[in-house]
């Protein structure tokens, strides 16, 4: 058993034990990472206020961090209150003199202004964080208000640009505290964009949301997953934190209080609104049945889809491929020959790969799109695919990592696709496979049944799939004309492996597919 990742806190002590090291120790150990807190201030306050900060000297700072690089080096550093310049020139020497022995992710959590308004930043500290401690920055997590100090006023996907712009990898700019029907951040990294959204959750519990968010962001980035993902981890174990119920001795706000079970609560699973323009409402769950289910064959001829079906297989999906050069007249009579080919009974259903518009005048039961096909999306087409979907057509969409699927609860699919589960030479991809544990988790916390795909080359790897409570299970080379395996084959492995399926015992983590 491996230890457990280490991550520095270095932050402020908060008297009333609300945010600072006291928050980020409650965020770590939900996150299951070990956390080394390190006092940049003593701060005299209680649930109502910052009445006193008290920086630590210089060589306090840097006898304690000297002290941990010994014996407990870090994956990952945080930085919440830091009290001067002085003390963020230290900060920035240990990451540079860390960082030319092994990789150290800095995540910079700027403490600008207390709640009640106080600010806990000079002109000088500012200037520092631009200059020296942004542009070393793995990720930045500051709020509304703090991100307008440090690059000014504007929309906050610019903001978030202009924080880019001065070296920061990835930025994600809280707004837990703005009202609305939902907690809205914005977050940019190299892998997405968009507002990472949750249903808002009446509390006034909420002192430490910005520390347990940076911190479980931390953790995420000390357990191997990249920004993008860690960000939706902090999203959920900072919601998950929120209590309506609970009592509280204080007069204020009580403290978040992140648990270790956050991530198997799939009511904390946020969705991933890649515009601009935030979004108004959560995205309603689809209705309707579950439009695939057990064996689903992929193939790119008609013909021997309508043979798949033949031989009772429920679900085909048509993958067909329009050659660069290919005339449009031509690609239309093609596809629409290939799929009237594909004769379908009833009860069964066809899927067609890609081709949404043409998916809908051919009158296909689903359309399957993966990311970058939503990505390329104008805003015209997304306009008309919701009104197609509105007639009638079935979506289902490719998902990879976390904000994938992130991505995937703002569209709202009839099902959503894990994959690959196994290494799969079908296609080109960076993600490594996802296993039947990750299979597991997606079939236990996402928002639509979920279809395992990738490396499904032999019956009994099906019935793995089977048995993690997928709705279904994607096979290609295995019903290939000339495969060793016929369809009965494939048929009572899926039923041999759903008849074994416990989906409860899905990990508690998934693993970092990228």
């Amino acid at each position: 058993m491996s230890a457990e990742p280490v991550v520095w806190s270095i932050a402020g002590l908060d008297s009333g034990g609300g945010a600072g090291l006291s928050a980020d120790q409650r965020a770590a150990d939900a996150a299951g990472v070990h956390l080394c807190p390190v006092a940049a201030a003593l701060t005299a306050q209680n649930s109502r206020a910052v009445e006193a900060v008290f920086p630590v000297p210089v060589e306090q700072l840097q006898a304690q961090l000297d002290a941990l690089a010994t014996d407990l080096p870090p994956a990952v550093i945080k930085t919440g209150l830091l009290g001067s310049a002085a003390q963020l020139a230290v900060v920035t020497r240990v990451v540079d003199r860390l960082r030319e022995h092994r990789p150290v992710a800095l995540v910079v959590d700027p403490v600008l202004r207390a709640s009640t308004g106080a600010s806990l930043a000079d002109e000088a500290l500012l200037r520092a964080y631009r200059d020296e401690l942004l542009p070393r920055a793995t990720v930045a997590t500051p709020n509304r208000r703090e991100a307008q100090r440090l690059v000014g006023p504007g929309p906050v996907p610019q903001q978030a640009r202009a924080l880019q712009a001065l070296g920061v990898g990835s930025v994600c700019i809280t707004g837990g505290d703005e009202g609305g029907p939902l907690s809205l951040d914005w977050l940019a990294t190299p892998q997405a964009s968009g507002w990472l959204a949750l249903p808002r959750r009446p509390t006034g519990h909420n002192h430490g949301t910005g520390c347990c968010f940076a911190t479980g962001l931390a953790g995420a980035l000390a357990r191997g997953f990249v920004a993008t993902d860690a960000a939706i981890v902090a999203k959920m174990l900072t919601t998950g934190g929120l209590d309506a119920e609970r009592d509280f001795a204080g007069g204020g706000a009580g403290p978040v209080r992140p648990t270790l079970g956050f991530m198997r609560d799939r009511t904390l699973l946020p969705a991933l609104f890649d515009d601009e323009a935030p979004p108004d409402a959560w995205p309603p769950a689809p209705q309707a049945p579950p439009p695939v289910t057990g064996v689903y064959a992929i193939t790119d001829d008609g013909r021997h889809a309508a043979q798949l079906f033949a031989a009772g297989i429920a679900t085909v999906q048509l993958r067909l491929k329009r050659e660069a050069t290919e005339p449009e007249a031509h690609w239309q009579a093609r596809l629409r020959e290939q799929v009237l080919a594909a004769q379908r009974p009833a009860g069964a259903t066809l899927v067609l790969n890609d081709h949404w518009r043409e998916a809908l005048a051919l009158a296909v039961d689903v359309v399957h799109l993966g990311q970058e096909d939503l990505l390329a999306l104008s805003p015209q087409d997304r306009a008309d695919l919701a009104r197609a979907r509105r007639r009638g057509l079935r979506l289902g969409l490719s998902t990879h990592s976390l904000w994938e699927l992130a991505r995937a609860v703002a569209w709202a699919p009839d099902y959503v696709a894990c994959g690959p589960v196994w290494p799969t030479l079908t296609k080109v991809m960076p993600w490594r496979p996802q296993g039947l544990a990750n299979l597991g988790w997606w079939s236990a916390m996402a928002p639509a049944p979920v279809v395992g795909i990738g490396g499904v080359l032999a019956p009994d790897q099906l019935a793995e799939v089977a048995a993690t409570g997928a709705q279904a299970g994607c096979v290609v080379r295995g019903l290939a004309p000339g495969s060793p395996h016929g369809a009965d084959t494939w048929l009572r492995a899926w039923r041999r492996g759903h008849a074994r399926s416990e989906p409860t015992c899905a990990p508690a983590w998934p693993r970092p597919s990228l």
